[in-house]
């Protein structure tokens, strides 16, 4: 009977301790958030008002929703606190700093993959680069909106007008958008010899075409996300540019004609998406293009992962694959290593075709330290601007396979084998500015600059 009676006391303590162990959030305030809707802000939170969640978690849900807001690129600053009310009831508080949303700036960009590229390869060319006007409008409505309206010139001749809302229903879980673009070109990426791109230039146009697209977005949760975009468009050469690239279009004559569908998904949880230091992302894109005798159907797959040792050490490893389904040996259709996302540093000046690619990296970071620079342009928005600096080393292995290599190129169905060191510059609105000393298995050795802005 004793032994009934402790067993009992020790299970109502239990219990007690664990009801006491809950709190309930009262109320959620937010400051700063002068044109960004709140609810935009409350959806990034991993609680609502009413959401009970254990007391020994609460810092850490607030630590969540700080990231998860910052990682909406709209604001500059992002703070998430509770405050107690009593012992089982919290309210909280928010503070936001906007970033500028209206940036209609001249646009200047080089064509080239890389910065590297344009700079040394093709000796800084002004030939080689877009300039005009680009008005990009943040937060458009105030619900994460951007609207683009792009009138380019230079290299590539452009009119781009773009449109995209993350959220159109009260649950807030899908989003539209939709796309249009002209262009047209009078230099020419044709071939690749000896793993480089090797272009044709012409006083008259040689490319021209258009696309336009509509998209459709699904977000469950914090984490996850589902595209479904649906596109067409037209592209065409000239005689003269068929007559020096007969196979460039995937047609293999001078026009094609064709829609397609792309459906991604991703998990995506960083600290900060632009410069992870801690978190994990999955990302798998399927691309099928519909064209009359020119049918291509690409998967991608890529996996990051960031371990952090402490506040000032972390591993950044990557995995990254890509095979296609060609239906002929056309030109554009085979580009794989050294376009969009799979690139290994120390082979900037390269580029690998093929049917399939695979790259891993890995890279260990260490923080060197910050420093803040008063900022003499807009001293009462942002009296200062903060700049990180990461010193890193790194490594990097990568395979593409070519179903039929032309001898000319020795760098596809092999492996390819890069290192160096390296110190990343990180600050406002994104910016990521990476300066390398990279080396190669071709015994190439030099310093690659590579980086951007989030406007």
């Amino acid at each position: 009977m004793f032994k009934s009676y402790v067993l009992f006391f020790f299970l109502s303590i239990a219990f007690a301790f664990s009801a006491q162990a809950q709190i309930t959030i009262r109320s959620i305030t937010i400051k700063g958030n002068d044109k960004t809707k709140s609810y935009i802000i409350q959806r990034e939170l991993p609680y609502r008002i009413g959401s009970i969640v254990p007391s020994d978690s609460l810092d850490a849900y607030n630590t969540l929703g700080q990231y998860q807001i910052f990682n909406t690129s709209l604001f500059n600053e992002a703070k998430v606190e509770s405050i107690m009310v009593d012992s089982t009831t919290a309210d909280i508080l928010i503070h936001v700093k906007e970033r500028w949303y209206l940036f209609p700036l001249p646009y200047f960009r080089w064509v080239d993959r890389n910065f590297s590229q344009w700079w040394n390869q093709q000796n800084r060319s002004l030939d080689r680069v877009n300039y005009g006007i680009n008005f990009r409008q943040s937060n458009f409505s105030g619900n994460n909106d951007r609207l683009v309206i792009g009138l380019i010139t230079g290299y590539t001749q452009q009119a781009v007008l773009r449109y995209q809302i993350p959220f159109i229903d009260k649950k807030l879980q899908w989003g539209v958008g939709a796309g249009l673009q002209f262009y047209t070109q009078k230099e020419m990426n044709f071939a690749t010899l000896a793993d480089k791109q090797v272009f044709y230039r012409s006083d008259r146009f040689l490319r021209e075409g258009f696309r336009g697209n509509a998209n459709f977005s699904y977000r469950p949760n914090l984490f996850e996300r589902m595209n479904f975009q649906l596109g067409f468009g037209q592209e065409q050469i000239t005689d003269e540019a068929f007559a020096k690239a007969p196979k460039l279009l995937p047609t293999l004559n001078r026009m094609m004609r064709y829609a397609d569908f792309t459906i991604g998904f991703s998990k995506t949880k960083f600290d900060y998406n632009a410069y992870p230091t801690k978190g994990a992302s999955t990302d798998f894109i399927w691309y099928q293009r519909l064209a009359k005798n020119a049918p291509l159907s690409s998967f991608q797959f890529r996996k990051v992962f960031v371990h952090p040792f402490n506040k000032t050490n972390f591993l950044y490893t990557e995995s990254n694959s890509q095979i296609k389904f060609l239906a002929n040996q056309n030109y554009l259709d085979q580009k794989l290593l050294g376009y969009g996302n799979l690139q290994m540093n120390g082979l900037e000046f390269y580029v690998v075709d093929g049917n399939a690619a695979t790259i891993g990296k890995m890279a260990f970071h260490h923080k060197l330290g910050s420093i803040s620079l008063r900022n003499p342009v807009t001293k009462k928005f942002l009296p200062e601007v903060k700049y990180h600096f990461w010193l890193k080393i790194y490594t990097q292995l990568g395979y593409v396979y070519s179903e039929k290599p032309l001898n000319a190129n020795k760098l596809s169905n092999t492996l390819l084998r890069t290192a160096g060191i390296g110190v990343d510059i990180i600050s406002i609105y994104d910016f990521v500015l990476k300066v390398d000393y990279s080396v190669n298995q071709l015994g190439d050795k030099g310093l690659y600059l590579q980086g951007g802005i989030n406007f």
